[in-house]
């Protein structure tokens, strides 16, 4: 590695214990090792920062650092971002794994492709165990070269994890940082999805978690999830409807601030529109990990075959 790595992967981390040795693993035994890892510590009260640090003295890649107080999920997904020097940049969460060879092939996906601004890899969610439950068959029409169809697509298609591809720092440092109102991760990844297309590695090598405490099944209400991405959201100022409103807000907001022509703005606000009207539709807005589970039995993968130096879960 470089002095100045050319990706930064930045984990923000809030009392992880239980899944971070296994996803540190998953990501420091990498086929591509031209990367910093830029750990954050959301002031965690469990064994969180002991981990972090035995695995900070045994790789130099490691950039540890430990926030004084809790400052919510959000602020601190922003500070890795900010403290990042690579031009190229992924987030990574501590409980999800990833195959040996994802940052690899988005690299290099992105070398191929300058055109697009973030790469990712086919995706799969795991079980607690490390076992998939739902194979994810990626729909969503971001690679179009139009920026209104990438973003109607965004709109109505649910799932996808593009948030946690490889992009373009440049990129994410030209949109408005994220905010902690309801699914503002989608409003985010949708004003991204603005300036330039998307590419999927049709490999399977992302494996995102879901488990009783993933913070979205740990804070099941609106208002209990945006708490968790930020503390300030508590209080008699941010009621449900504020948080809605800010999320339909975000969209027409991303739109606004977008490079692009008046055709494809009126497009966009064409798309929101539609979207709107279609949210009383059942299952609108459905997650991934919502979906039925599949028989294992059925299934082509080994997780364990795909993901570098897993260990299995910390005593």
């Amino acid at each position: 590695m470089t002095d100045r790595p050319r990706l930064s992967v930045g984990l923000p981390v809030y009392n992880g214990e239980e899944y971070l040795s296994e996803s540190l693993d998953a990501l420091l035994g990498q086929t591509y090792e031209d990367f910093e890892l830029i750990i954050s510590d959301n002031a965690s009260t469990d064994g969180t920062e002991e981990i972090c640090r035995e695995y900070a003295a045994k790789d130099a890649r490691i950039r540890y650092l430990r926030l004084p107080r809790n400052i919510g999920a959000t602020p601190n997904h922003n500070h890795v971002l900010a403290e990042s020097r690579g031009e190229l940049f992924k987030w990574a969460s501590h409980d999800d794994l990833y195959g040996r060879d994802l940052l690899r092939r988005c690299v290099e996906a992105l070398d191929e492709r300058p055109d697009m601004i973030l790469a990712h890899t086919g995706q799969a969610v795991i079980d607690g165990d490390g076992r998939v439950t739902v194979p994810y068959e990626y729909t969503l029409a971001t690679d179009s070269p139009h920026a209104p169809d990438r973003f109607r697509s965004l709109l109505f298609e649910p799932g996808g994890d593009d948030f946690y591809g490889v992009f373009r720092t440049d990129r994410l440092r030209r949109v408005k940082p994220m905010d902690s109102y309801h699914h503002a991760d989608r409003t985010y990844v949708a004003e991204i999805t603005l300036h330039g297309p998307f590419h999927q590695v049709p490999e399977l090598l992302y494996f995102r978690r879901d488990h009783p405490t993933r913070a979205e099944r740990a804070n099941p209400s609106k208002r209990s999830r945006c708490v968790n991405l930020d503390p300030r959201r508590a209080g008699p100022l941010h009621p449900t409807p504020r948080l809605l409103a800010e999320y339909v807000w975000g969209f027409a907001s991303a739109i606004r601030r977008a490079p692009l022509s008046p055709a494809d703005r009126r497009a966009c606000y064409g798309h929101l529109a539609s979207w709107l009207t279609s949210r009383v539709r059942p299952g609108a807005g459905e997650r991934v990990e919502d979906r039925a589970p599949v028989d294992p039995a059925l299934l082509t993968v080994s997780v364990d075959a795909l993901v570098a130096g897993r260990k299995g879960r910390r005593a």
